[in-house]
């Protein structure tokens, strides 16, 4: 029996300071202690550093890194556009700062080889996990999840942690129907697949927040609540969800 490959996606934007460090140690993990094939695929939203050239080098240098490149910004454009194209069983990504400890990484996909879950989330927020992060984003975060349970009765505890997991067959159904490109792209996806039925599975994991990342909070939060609107409006009928893609 042939083992499936798993896809490991890692969007990126002016990331050229830390981007060789985060894939050689996500390379140096995957080829320990990942037990089935895999691909990791540097997506390259736009960047105007030197990110480009250094993934590309990477690239050359380790045999199961490959570049994407996208000449607009979105990382949820990125990664849907890498799993659209992806021939993996299990399509993954996580961000590049690798805050949510590697070890976790087999717990996430194992249900969705099993056949337990359709998708797999890592949460910072489930009642077993350890997080290091500031005040602020802490705050920002328990809001904006309770937030999102209040208006869609979601039973997954965090919609925006950058370490997730879906089946292919999923993914096929799913990611047409998910218009957002950006940040909001989490939540959407989660949403919706929960409301169609679903199952997700709720894994927690050891996070340490990045000081250097590249999110600008208060306009993501915007960008959100917009989207929170948007997909409560559009929910209200879900074959109509599925005729809007």
């Amino acid at each position: 029996m042939i083992a499936p490959l798993v896809n490991v996606t890692v969007p990126v934007y002016n990331e050229a300071t830390s981007l060789a460090s985060s894939i050689g140690k996500l390379s140096g993990f995957l080829e320990t202690k990942c037990g089935w094939p895999y691909e990791i695929v540097i997506a390259n939203n736009a960047s105007t550093d030197a990110t480009l050239e250094i993934a590309r080098t990477l690239a050359r240098s380790i045999p199961a890194v490959r570049v994407v490149h996208l000449t607009e910004k979105g990382r949820g454009r990125a990664v849907k556009q890498v799993w659209r194209e992806s021939s993996a069983v299990i399509l993954t990504y996580m961000d590049v700062d690798l805050s949510t400890e590697l070890a976790a990484f087999t717990r996430l996909i194992q249900p969705l080889l099993d056949g337990r879950a359709d998708l797999a989330v890592g949460s910072r927020l489930h009642p077993d996990s350890s997080t290091r992060r500031g005040f602020k984003r802490e705050f920002i975060s328990r809001g904006y999840n309770l937030l999102v349970k209040a208006a869609f009765q979601t039973r997954f505890s965090d919609a925006q942690c950058g370490f997730k997991a879906i089946t292919r067959l999923a993914a096929k159904e799913l990611l047409p129907l998910v218009q957002n490109d950006h940040w909001f792209m989490d939540t959407e996806l989660l949403v919706v697949a929960e409301k169609l039925g679903y199952r997700i599975y709720d894994l927690p994991v050891h996070w340490v927040d990045d000081p250097d990342s590249r999110v600008v909070i208060w306009r993501t939060v915007l960008e959100d609540l917009r989207g929170v609107v948007r997909v409560r409006w559009k929910l209200r009928d879900l074959d109509g969800y599925r005729r809007g893609r």
